[in-house]
């Protein structure tokens, strides 16, 4: 069985940046499974997935533009404090939902000086050349419950992922 679109797909992976620093890794963990061509993972790594099977090994490096996206100044906005939920505790590092134009966003607070408080829109890999050392563990056909939720419950039959869709 070769990836094609609507495989369940397990792979075993390392991510690094352009300065060969670990991002991320399934090291230690179960395999990252996800399903092909249902935009689980970022484009650059799903289509260099596609046709590969179960024992490939592949290192792909992969531009901002088909990972995480370039970075974007107009996702970076300063606002009041007052702005904020009241109560909120307002660090660095922390994450809070707004509602843009486009629909619902994430944001990073990035700076607090004083009254105002910078939220960064942008990914946080958004700008970074990723490249991903990949082996692919598994491959299966997604069942239709997969598929209508739009992820896979894991590469083994049972679900017990916590998911909340059943």
């Amino acid at each position: 069985m070769i990836i094609a679109k609507h495989s369940v797909v397990a792979i075993d992976y390392t991510l690094t940046n352009d300065a060969g620093t670990v991002l991320d890794t399934s090291s230690g963990r179960e395999p990252l499974a996800y399903i092909q061509g249902m935009n689980n993972i970022i484009p650059g790594l799903e289509k260099a997935l596609e046709g590969k099977k179960v024992d490939d090994q592949l290192k792909v490096t992969i531009a901002p533009e088909e990972g995480y996206g370039v970075r974007r100044d107009e996702l970076i906005v300063r606002v009041p404090r007052s702005d904020l939920p009241p109560g909120m505790e307002v660090e660095v590092g922390f994450q809070l939902v707004g509602q843009t134009p486009m629909g619902r966003q994430v944001f990073t607070v990035s700076k607090v000086e004083g009254d105002q408080v910078t939220l960064d829109g942008n990914h946080e890999l958004a700008g970074v050349t990723l490249t991903f050392d990949v082996t692919i563990k598994g491959i299966r056909a997604a069942k239709a419950e997969e598929l209508s939720h739009g992820h896979t419950h894991g590469f083994d039959e049972g679900c017990g992922t916590g998911c909340g869709c059943h």
